[in-house]
């Protein structure tokens, strides 16, 4: 009976570790807390020295010009100059092309060539014939060769639509057919001129993606021939001078952009979800 104190102790202790691994094993297994973290969006971003890329076009118009006056020779008596009482030109189709390139998305530049094909002018003069006044009925007409460096300004791409304004500068090859003066029942022909002379447009317009590489052009140009001769001496009149031609364009067309194609026709950047792991608290 003494020793059954000492046996009851010995049996609490035992109990008492036999307990502890058990509430240990509690404390390690139980769950940590999770801590969701959002997925980040990331949307491709093109680099803006990455855009730059060739381009080819083909234009068509219909232009109508209008003349800045047309002067001439008289010999007299007196001897002066004279003017044109009415000028008239008629409307024109023209074709061209050109080349071109994409410099950044909102600036390209292209060379380019237009063939205008004939205006058909008439207009008249006041003189006399055989002492009694009269008026002339006067007829010519041109054509011309347009060459311009042009430079654009791209405005932003909304829905495959992008519009723009331009300038260009250059040279135009301006030939005139024979003059027919008519008056008094007789004509005089004036042997037309041709020459080379300074020129210089301003445009507006828009383009559409038709495809990634294929874009629709259509717009408005002014163009601005400056002065040069225009008829020769015939008849104790002339040589004949027009002060410029201003005309008036609307065109369409289609640029061919080489490559991948226009980055402005390029389908929208894509968006890329980036997973990131829970973190465990």
């Amino acid at each position: 009976m003494k020793h059954l104190p000492l046996s009851l102790a010995a049996s609490a202790v035992l109990l008492g570790v036999a307990m502890v691994p058990v509430h240990a094993a509690d404390m390690v297994y139980e769950p940590p807390a999770v801590v969701e973290q959002p997925p980040v969006e990331v949307y491709t971003v093109e680099e803006e020295s990455a855009f730059g890329g060739w381009y080819i076009r083909g234009d068509v118009d219909y232009h109508w010009s209008k003349l800045r006056g047309i002067t001439y020779i008289t010999y007299g008596p007196p001897p002066g100059t004279a003017s044109f009482v009415t000028t008239n030109l008629r409307g024109a189709w023209s074709v061209g092309g050109g080349v071109g390139y994409n410099i950044t998305r909102y600036l390209r530049a292209d060379l380019t060539l237009d063939y205008w094909s004939r205006s058909r002018f008439t207009g008249s003069t006041t003189g006399t014939c055989g002492g009694v006044p009269c008026t002339s009925v006067d007829t010519s007409g041109y054509t011309a060769l347009l060459l311009l460096a042009n430079a654009y300004v791209d405005l932003g791409t909304w829905h495959g639509i992008t519009p723009y304004v331009g300038a260009g500068i250059g040279g135009a090859y301006v030939n005139w057919d024979n003059l027919y003066n008519t008056a008094g029942g007789t004509t005089v022909i004036h042997g037309g001129t041709s020459g080379i002379r300074f020129a210089y447009a301003l445009m507006a317009g828009a383009s559409y993606c038709l495809t990634s590489n294929l874009e629709l052009d259509a717009g408005y140009r002014f163009s601005q021939i400056t002065g040069g001769r225009m008829f020769e001496y015939a008849s104790g009149v002339a040589p004949g001078f027009d002060s410029g031609i201003n005309v008036h364009e609307v065109r369409a067309g289609l640029r061919w952009n080489l490559g991948k194609g226009s980055k402005r026709c390029a389908p929208p950047p894509q968006k890329v979800v980036d997973y990131i792991p829970p973190v465990y608290k």
